[in-house]
């Protein structure tokens, strides 16, 4: 690979260690490193998730994100607090405006609340090499907030994030650079798949059955053949695989939305048809507005229903594409309850998926000659979403979610899915 055409920047990548547990530590005037301490869902429900850990909550007591409440020990030492999301989101933002005192706002994009990337190409005579510019940066915000990152250095957005969750974290300093002479020896070896930002475990069973099990493997396999498997995500397999990513600071590493989705760990199981139905409508609405929001469409619809404990787990997960993309809420419903009674004998549900993929620009309206007025049922949807963006998620539910199956009241209350 001839890496002389491709950009070379000085792109940092940063994460906040074990944030929310860190932040949620510091507000209690404890050292976030070493106290024990585990962020839940809610105090008030043994079987509330644990959202975050703090690291020697994890290494000495084995509790990490997704356990549950009750799987904490009884242990004086361990503090157990409620999610104050409004304190996160806060917190983050000021560390975001701590960035712009070494690069300029249009070079740093907020990749999520506790991950950023900066461009410092070109601003070594005012902080130094890129390294000098992170140690910078790991000093003020310990000193600021009491909070340690790690941060992952290379010439693109792809490869910064590479150095950050391969190396980075495990390093002395918490700083890893990565260069394009590292990718033989470091990014090509990395197995399982799954360690690969970006692909996940279907893809990687898919690799895997084409005799593929490491980065190196995806480098040196036929771009041509990996093209014909995943289309357009078999290119950006290989060329992530070479290090390679033109994405600009503020695009998205994979550039464009490629599904819209949600997957929701219900607050209790649920035995009833009637009641998971209920809970399926709800999230069909979500993810179809979603969808809306970016003025998109779909016309593969994957659905998933995860079984309870008390079922010895389990589940399924299976997609349906349809002729024509939709956004349409009840549209996406009805597939999901055609997939449900296909699949579906009866176990109790505790989680439950949905994702609509396979997306199109929603500017074009295929008229259906059997269905006349299609036309009128997905700007119906567009009108609902201005009241709901205007006066709140909850100033327009659907019947369902004011009976004791649903869920979309209590979530309307909360700021990203937990209490504010």
């Amino acid at each position: 690979m001839d890496y002389s055409q491709f950009p070379k920047r000085a792109i940092l990548c940063i994460d906040m260690k074990a944030f929310y547990a860190s932040v949620a530590a510091v507000m209690l005037g404890l050292d976030p490193m070493s106290c024990y301490l585990a962020v839940v869902g809610s105090t008030d429900r043994q079987g509330s998730v644990v959202l975050a850990a703090s690291p020697r909550m994890k290494k000495d007591f084995k509790i990490k994100t997704g356990s549950r409440l009750f799987e904490i020990p009884d242990d004086p030492r361990i503090v157990v607090v409620d999610p104050q999301m409004g304190t996160f989101i806060k917190v983050s933002t000021e560390i975001t405006k701590l960035f712009y005192r070494y690069a300029p706002p249009s070079a740093v994009h907020t990749y999520s609340v506790d991950e950023s990337f900066i461009d410092v190409k070109g601003l070594e005579k005012i902080w130094g090499d890129p390294e000098a510019v992170a140690k910078l940066i790991q000093e003020d915000i310990l000193k600021d907030f009491g909070l340690t990152c790690t941060v992952g250095i290379g010439p693109n957005m792809l490869m910064a994030k590479l150095a950050l969750d391969l190396e980075s974290k495990k390093a002395p300093n918490g700083i890893a650079t990565w260069t394009y002479d590292d990718i033989p020896s470091k990014l090509w070896p990395v197995r399982p798949l799954s360690e690969m930002w970006g692909i996940g475990s279907r893809v990687e069973r898919t690799l895997n059955n084409m005799g593929i099990y490491s980065v190196g493997g995806i480098a040196n396999y036929p771009l041509e053949l990996l093209e014909k498997k995943f289309g357009i995500m078999g290119n950006q397999l290989y060329h992530h695989a070479w290090g390679i990513d033109l994405s600009e600071i503020g695009a998205p590493i994979m550039k464009g939305q490629v599904s819209f989705g949600k997957s929701q760990i219900l607050m209790r199981d649920y035995k009833e048809e009637r009641e998971i139905k209920a809970v399926v409508l709800e999230i069909c609405e979500e993810v179809a507005k979603r969808a809306r929001d970016k003025r998109k469409a779909g016309r593969t619809i994957s659905f998933g229903l995860g079984y309870s404990k008390d079922e010895f787990g389990g589940g399924f997960y299976r997609s349906r594409t349809i002729e024509n993309p939709t956004n349409v809420t009840m549209d996406i419903y009805n597939v999901c309850l055609q997939l449900m009674k296909e699949s579906y004998r009866g176990n109790i549900v505790r989680q439950i998926s949905l994702s609509i993929s396979n997306l199109v620009d929603d500017y074009e309206i295929q008229l259906d000659l059997f269905e006349p007025d299609s036309w009128k049922k997905r700007e119906l949807g567009y009108v609902v979403d201005k009241i709901r963006n205007k006066f709140g998620a909850a100033s327009l539910l659907r019947a369902v979610s004011y009976t004791a199956a649903g869920t979309a009241l209590h979530r309307s209350k909360l700021v990203g899915g937990h209490k504010g």
